[in-house]
């Protein structure tokens, strides 16, 4: 029996807003410097727009000068997957969330030590959770 999170795309239109729902069910992506996290330094937990799993820290999170928020690795393996994309004429990785299959971003191999990957991904596709001190 699978725990994984199954909503029709009325349900997701109701609960996401019409960007979130274009970039984290029909795989669109926001544009560069226009996300309300790529430049945020706060503390805390990124978690998925859809259904909440935690997906990235803070404490991996990066300026890549890309535009877009970025992190050297997942907070929870478990909950990122990744597979290969062909659109757009190029072969990219995505990135997606395990609990929901919501599009995330893209994974590259340009990232900083001690991973070496950046995972590109889409503030639309992620709620922001305040660490409380």
């Amino acid at each position: 029996m699978s725990n994984k999170t199954v909503k029709t795309d009325e349900d997701w239109k109701k609960q996401l807003t019409p960007e979130q729902y274009e970039v984290a069910r029909k795989k669109g992506t926001e544009r560069a410097f226009t996300g309300k996290y790529y430049a945020t330094k706060e503390k805390g937990i990124y978690r998925c727009v859809c259904c909440g799993a935690e997906l990235f820290s803070s404490d991996t999170k990066f300026d890549s000068g890309t535009g877009w928020p970025s992190f050297w690795k997942p907070a929870n393996e478990q909950n990122v997957e990744t597979e290969t994309d062909r659109s757009h004429g190029m072969v990219r990785t995505e990135v997606t969330c395990h609990q929901c299959g919501a599009h995330l971003g893209h994974l590259f191999d340009d990232g900083p030590a001690p991973t070496g990957q950046r995972y590109c991904i889409n503030s639309a596709s992620l709620n922001f959770e305040k660490k409380v001190p």
